[in-house]
């Protein structure tokens, strides 16, 4: 198969990140149709979203390892299929209980599927400018606020939520089963990305990998950093309506941070294929830290404009060095599970904040806290960031 097919595969990865991380994060534009229709709390809502994150976290896990095994093709397509079903049952959720556990559950489950089977098949296609290549497979996700997040207001504006929903999981399986049909195995040739699995022989340690430092600071940041950036980016349609602003322009907002991260992770990828990854994450990671204090200080439709220019790219650019580190610290032959593992860590801290920053509205009936504690975990994120160990690989022989 011609090498220019990972072109391919980058443009398939792109687009499933984008119907699957955009269907999924389009709760937080049902949050308040779904509250103002059946009085179900805020924090009840958004809890469906931890739950997303959770189960995220194991399907992640589950999903990569599955894609080592058996290849990246079954795994995207399994979850393509779930993902539409999951969205059209939770459409018809009767009660706070089942929408939690369809929406939560299933379409987590389902969600997993996709980012680290189709980062570990680019990682694989790519030698030279890896970084990019993988930060084009998850700019998916900054064009799913762009695309998803109005297409799923104009729905609820033109029917009613349900019906939105409904119509969002029927395009989930119209987009997302043609693009699963198109995904590869890389070719195996002499010296190529594929051929290195050969070098690391047949037992893979993965007990060891996990104790390695290089995997515990590669999880810890990657926690600390989904967990300061979750809260606000789920909350921010909410945050800015209690402003003043109008609500189509609230999402607006949401749709410049996901412009802005598509845009950072181009700028971010170029600038780690040729500065190294480490520095461009900390400094990505920092950038982050000090915009989530600044909204503090916003409440402008311009000021929201401009912040999100800066907090989009920073949160959107540093999202992809991640499997790049995981990459090169582990080599390709289990990079599908040690991304799972890792993307399970950053799930788990992904689904604090939507639940936090439910329960502090609900109590405080405003966002402040939500923005000095995610600033300060931010900061956690930098601190764990600077403990990364020199990049030298973790050997995968058995003991």
């Amino acid at each position: 198969m011609s090498v220019s097919y990972r072109w391919v595969i980058v443009a398939a990865g792109a687009l499933m990140t984008c119907v699957a991380l955009g269907a999924m994060f389009s709760l937080a534009i049902f949050q308040v149709p779904i509250a103002a229709a059946t009085n179900w709390s805020h924090a009840g809502i958004a809890s469906a979203m931890t739950l997303n994150f959770l189960v995220m976290g194991l399907g992640g896990f589950l999903w990569g390892a599955a894609s080592d095994r058996f290849g990246p093709r079954i795994v995207v397509l399994t979850g393509a299929v779930l993902l539409g079903l999951a969205l059209v049952l939770a459409s018809r959720a009767g009660s706070l209980l089942q929408f939690q556990l369809t929406y939560g559950i299933l379409v987590g489950l389902a969600a997993s599927a996709f980012f680290a089977p189709m980062t570990a098949a680019t990682l694989a296609w790519f030698e030279e400018n890896r970084s990019l290549a993988v930060s084009l497979v998850s700019a998916g996700m900054g064009v799913a606020p762009m695309t998803i997040s109005p297409f799923a207001r104009w729905l609820i504006s033109a029917y009613d939520w349900q019906t939105a929903m409904m119509l969002i999981g029927i395009l989930a399986w119209v987009l997302l089963v043609p693009a699963a049909l198109l995904v590869r195995r890389a070719p195996t040739v002499a010296g190529g990305p594929a051929a290195d699995l050969a070098l690391e022989g047949p037992g893979v340690p993965l007990g060891r990998i996990f104790r390695s430092p290089q995997f515990l600071v590669l999880g810890g940041t990657f926690f600390a950093c989904c967990a300061a950036h979750s809260g606000p980016i789920f909350h921010m349609v909410s945050y800015a309506t209690i402003c003043g602003v109008a609500p189509m322009a609230a999402v607006s907002i949401y749709s410049v941070e996901g412009l802005a991260g598509l845009g950072g992770r181009l700028l971010y990828g170029t600038l780690a294929d040729r500065l190294g990854v480490k520095p461009v994450l900390v400094a990505g990671l920092l950038v982050q830290a000090a915009a989530l204090a600044t909204y503090l200080f916003v409440s402008q439709l311009g000021e929201f404009y401009a912040l999100a220019v800066i907090f989009g790219s920073a949160y959107g650019g540093v999202m992809p060095l991640y499997a790049v580190l995981a990459r090169e610290y582990f080599g390709p032959r289990v990079i599908g599970t040690v991304l799972g593992a890792v993307t399970m860590l950053s799930s788990i801290g992904m689904a604090f904040g939507p639940l936090v920053g439910g329960w502090i509205f609900d109590t405080f009936a405003n966002y402040s806290w939500l923005f000095i504690g995610s600033s300060m975990v931010g900061l956690g994120a930098v601190a764990i960031a600077l403990a990364f160990p020199p990049l030298q690989r973790v050997t995968l022989q058995p003991a």
